[in-house]
């Protein structure tokens, strides 16, 4: 999928789901069991800055992944890293993500849709 530019909305997501997590020290961590929901940070590439971020648990051991702000070029395979202070606490590999904040965008500015060359640009071929 091409981008116009390494910057567009098109490739900042701010939600992703995982799939069944490896906990390392609990399986799942008590708050998250308790809560159904848990702030920690997330990482999806080895040197990135910790995202702060709310997991929500599935069932099925997956979890949902909130991130506060969207993060770029998250993709599906990688896996999401998640952090309470420097502890690691485990680790899923993403399966599917949330829309785009580009996809956001034009829910919000319906009246000024993109031309239909402009959205072969941007929309990821599936």
């Amino acid at each position: 999928f091409k981008a116009p530019s390494t910057d567009h909305p098109a490739l900042y997501r701010d939600l992703l789901r995982t799939n069944r997590v490896h906990w390392i020290a609990e399986e799942p961590p008590a708050e998250l069991v308790r809560e159904k929901m848990m702030e920690c940070n997330f990482r999806f590439r080895h040197q990135m800055a910790l995202v702060p971020c709310v997991l929500t648990l599935n069932q099925d051991g997956s979890v949902w992944v909130t991130l506060v702000k969207p993060a770029r070029a998250i993709t599906p395979g990688q896996f999401a890293v998640f952090y309470k202070g420097d502890e690691c606490l485990g680790s899923g590999k993403i399966l599917r993500m949330g829309p785009s904040v580009y996809t956001m965008q034009q829910g919000k500015n319906r009246e000024e849709s993109p031309k239909k060359e402009e959205m072969d640009k941007i929309e990821p071929a599936t």
